[in-house]
């Protein structure tokens, strides 16, 4: 929370000026300095997990998004190193869960793929896959939640926590077992709604989250991060990325397209 008492520090090499008791990221948000950023989202509490945003305050590591800015702080943000780790954590959570970024309905507008073109990442490294095998909830008939693509950020947690006022999300399980999980047997049995903040498109950082009928709703080229490199709008104070152009999904029954086929037969035989 900000006093709007003004203080100065410095962040690779540049002064600039900030507000007593915001954070770091976003005190360089304002100046448009964009920190990468996976497990932090407007509007939701800083949790400070994903550790991407990483910087070095007085030669000491620390996350931009709960870090405080200090008066005459000296912040390193681009150096070799700082951008090491992030880099690093990237390609661990792509190495840790199965993005399979070709077939994904997040695609183009997923923040782990539009994060690691931004670092340059493309390729495998020498950390090895673990492809994991973690339970599909699509018990829910409008929402269906694939863990194998789950990052835990903690976004989805603590925008039903405090945004919707429901908690259909907790973290269940610890170390290389954590996963997200729902206050019930099976998402179908929680009172998720399609509604819910949780469930918009905004707050699941990658493809974990899946609203039903809605997949690959915008075409390769117009989606989100196609054009625009996440983090663009903080650099150019510009709004926030689109989601990219919508097109409308229309859920075709199969018995509607058998029914159609004989219908169109008996026309063509009454023709002959």
């Amino acid at each position: 929370m900000s006093d709007n008492k003004k203080i100065t520090l410095t962040i690779d090499g540049k002064t600039i000026q900030a507000e007593s008791g915001q954070s770091i990221m976003n005190a360089c948000d304002a100046q448009g300095i964009y920190i990468p950023r996976l497990c932090d989202s407007t509007g939701l509490v800083p949790q400070g997990s994903c550790r991407v945003c990483s910087v070095k305050v007085n030669g000491r590591v620390v996350a931009a998004c709960t870090q405080p800015a200090e008066d005459g702080a000296n912040i390193e943000h681009e150096s070799d190193e700082i951008q090491g780790y992030r880099k690093d954590l990237v390609r661990m959570l792509f190495h840790e869960g199965n993005h399979l970024c070709p077939i994904c309905e997040a695609s183009g507008r997923c923040e782990l793929q539009a994060m690691a073109y931004r670092f340059g990442i493309s390729q495998a490294t020498t950390y090895p896959y673990l492809q994991p095998v973690r339970p599909v909830d699509a018990s829910h008939p409008d929402i269906a939640l694939d863990n194998n693509r789950c990052i835990l950020c903690g976004r989805c947690i603590r925008a039903s926590r405090d945004v919707d006022g429901k908690n259909v999300f907790e973290y269940v399980g610890r170390g290389i077992h954590k996963r997200i999980g729902v206050n019930g047997d099976c998402l179908a049995d929680t009172n998720a709604d399609l509604n819910d903040y949780a469930m918009s498109l905004e707050v699941c950082p990658v493809g974990c989250i899946i609203r039903k009928g809605e997949g690959f709703f915008s075409p390769v080229g117009e989606r989100q991060y196609d054009s625009d490199k996440i983090g663009s709008n903080i650099e150019n104070h510009t709004a926030h990325s689109s989601l990219g152009k919508l097109i409308k999904v229309h859920q075709i029954d199969p018995n509607d397209a058998i029914h159609d086929d004989i219908d169109q037969s008996n026309v063509n035989e009454d023709k002959s």
